[in-house]
């Protein structure tokens, strides 16, 4: 009866303890959470005050003049139709291309077997250690070389490939049962239908994935359209933005800054928000398994 009293109570512990961890977890991830929103609140709340409610000592969050003509003020200001235009255009561009491209290296270096593959796979991953910085210049002079200093060509075609996003597409690929393969081949498959109707469908959270990390690095990239984009009507939003503030005089309009770089923070949000299902479910099983 000791015994098993003594067991009651042990079991009773356990599971006070467990409940302890997870509520300390939730608070932890609560306030973290927090923590990472609250510069975006300020920012959404410094985008709809006035000149006055945004140099006013103290500062307050919540705005006295709720002002939601600085919007379409910033949209007009600094034409932020074209660079949104131009944005879009990049970005998708730029996705649609590492999406076929990664995709199509992965199927080939986790499906198919020929001579030297895992070398070339090893040299190809590889890149991903030499920084953008040193190929600067080199890729400069290339650009200027095709005639394409202040065009959209640019920005996309050297980011077309991508190492990081092969190497996540061929561990994920390295998971499907080659069953699958074997009887599309007996329905009388080739290489490239295979790919195209029996991978493709399959790879879905690894491709979300693949989209959102490219979506979001190529609609905030600065240092490379800054170098390559002179021409105002060729520019992107974060090139608009940077220069908002000398083209607004004397006294910093930070209420038209936050206006646009809410504009330009939006699509990103949206994207995560709409992949975040997929977004996780690629991260987790890309790392699952390497062989191939």
């Amino acid at each position: 009866m000791a015994g098993m009293r003594k067991r009651n109570d042990s079991r009773f512990g356990q599971k006070q303890t467990k409940l302890l961890m997870d509520l300390l977890v939730y608070v932890v991830l609560s306030v973290a959470g927090i923590i990472f929103i609250l510069p975006f609140a300020w920012m959404v709340a410094n985008s709809v005050k006035d000149i006055r409610g945004i140099y006013q000592y103290p500062p307050t969050f919540i705005p006295e003049v709720w002002q939601f003509s600085n919007y379409t003020e910033a949209w007009t200001m600094t034409h932020f139709d074209l660079g949104f235009l131009n944005s879009a255009l990049v970005a998708a561009a730029v996705v649609l291309g590492q999406l076929f491209t990664a995709s199509l290296a992965g199927y080939s270096f986790a499906r198919l077997r020929y001579p030297g593959r895992d070398k070339i796979f090893l040299l190809y991953i590889s890149l991903m250690m030499v920084p953008f910085t040193v190929l600067l210049i080199p890729l400069y002079v290339q650009m200027r070389w095709f005639g394409w200093i202040s065009t959209l060509q640019a920005v996309i075609v050297p980011f077309l490939f991508t190492p990081w996003g092969t190497f996540m597409m061929r561990q994920f690929m390295v998971t499907i049962p080659r069953e699958l393969e074997d009887a599309a081949r007996i329905d009388g498959c080739g290489f490239f239908r295979t790919y195209w109707l029996i991978i493709l469908p399959l790879t879905k959270p690894a491709l979300a994935t693949l989209a959102i990390f490219t979506f979001v690095n190529t609609w905030n990239s600065f240092q490379w359209p800054l170098i390559v984009l002179g021409k105002p009507k060729v520019k992107t939003l974060p090139l608009l933005l940077a220069s908002f503030q000398n083209q607004s005089g004397m006294r910093t309009p930070w209420h038209l800054i936050m206006a646009a770089a809410t504009f330009v923070v939006i699509p990103v949000l949206i994207a995560f928000i709409v992949g975040q299902k997929y977004y996780v479910r690629g991260i987790v099983t890309s790392g699952i398994k390497g062989g191939g």
